[in-house]
C-alpha cells in the first residue's frame, strides 16, 4: 500500500460558458439588444425634455442624461457588433409612455425608473457575463446609471417634487 493519494479528473476548463453558469451568446445579444432599446428612448426622452424645460438646471440635467444614454448606446451597438449580432433599431416604448407626461417633475421621476429598471436588468446580467471587455463596459454602464439617478433625485428634492420610488 502507497501514500500516493489521487484525485479525480476535473474537466471544469473543458466546460462550456452556459454549463458554467454564463449566458450563451444569444442570451447576451438579446439582453444588449433590449438595453439598446431602453436607452435609445432614454436619450429621446431627455433630449425632448432637455428642448422643453423651463426649470433653471433642468435643461443641463437632461443634456447630460441624454448624452450618457447617446454614449450607452454606442457601445451597446459597438459590443453587439463585436459579438456578431445585429442591433435593433427600435426604440423601445419608454418614449411614448414618458411623453404622455406634461410636468417636467413627474417626466423626471418616470425616467428616473426606467434608469433604476436598466440597474436592475444589469445587476442581473452582468454575473452571467463572462466576456471581460464586456462585463467591463456593463459595469460602468449600470454604475453611470446609479450617478444619474443620484442626480435626478438631488434635482427632484431640490424643486420639491416627491422622489421616486425604489422599485
Amino acid at each position: 500500500m502507497t501514500n500516493k493519494r489521487s484525485s479525480p479528473v476535473c474537466y471544469a476548463e473543458e466546460a462550456s460558458d452556459v454549463y458554467m453558469g454564463y449566458a450563451d451568446r444569444d442570451e447576451v445579444l438579446g439582453a444588449l439588444n433590449e438595453l439598446l432599446e431602453a436607452e435609445r428612448a432614454g436619450t429621446r426622452v431627455a433630449s425632448s425634455s432637455r428642448r422643453e424645460a423651463t426649470l433653471t438646471g433642468y435643461a443641463a440635467l437632461m443634456q447630460d442624461v441624454g448624452q450618457d444614454e447617446a454614449h450607452w448606446c454606442a457601445m451597446l451597438t459597438r459590443q453587439i457588433q463585436r459579438l456578431d449580432g445585429s442591433p435593433s433599431h427600435n426604440t423601445g416604448a419608454f418614449f411614448e409612455k414618458a411623453m404622455v407626461i406634461s410636468d417636467p417633475l413627474e417626466r423626471l421621476v418616470f425616467l428616473n425608473r426606467g434608469q433604476a429598471w436598466v440597474v436592475r436588468k444589469l445587476e442581473k446580467l452582468l454575473p452571467r457575463i463572462r466576456d471581460d471587455a464586456l462585463h467591463a463596459d456593463l459595469k460602468s454602464m449600470a454604475e453611470k446609471h446609479r450617478v444619474n439617478i443620484n442626480l435626478a433625485e438631488a434635482f427632484l428634492q431640490k424643486n420639491q417634487a416627491v422622489p421616486p420610488t425604489k422599485d
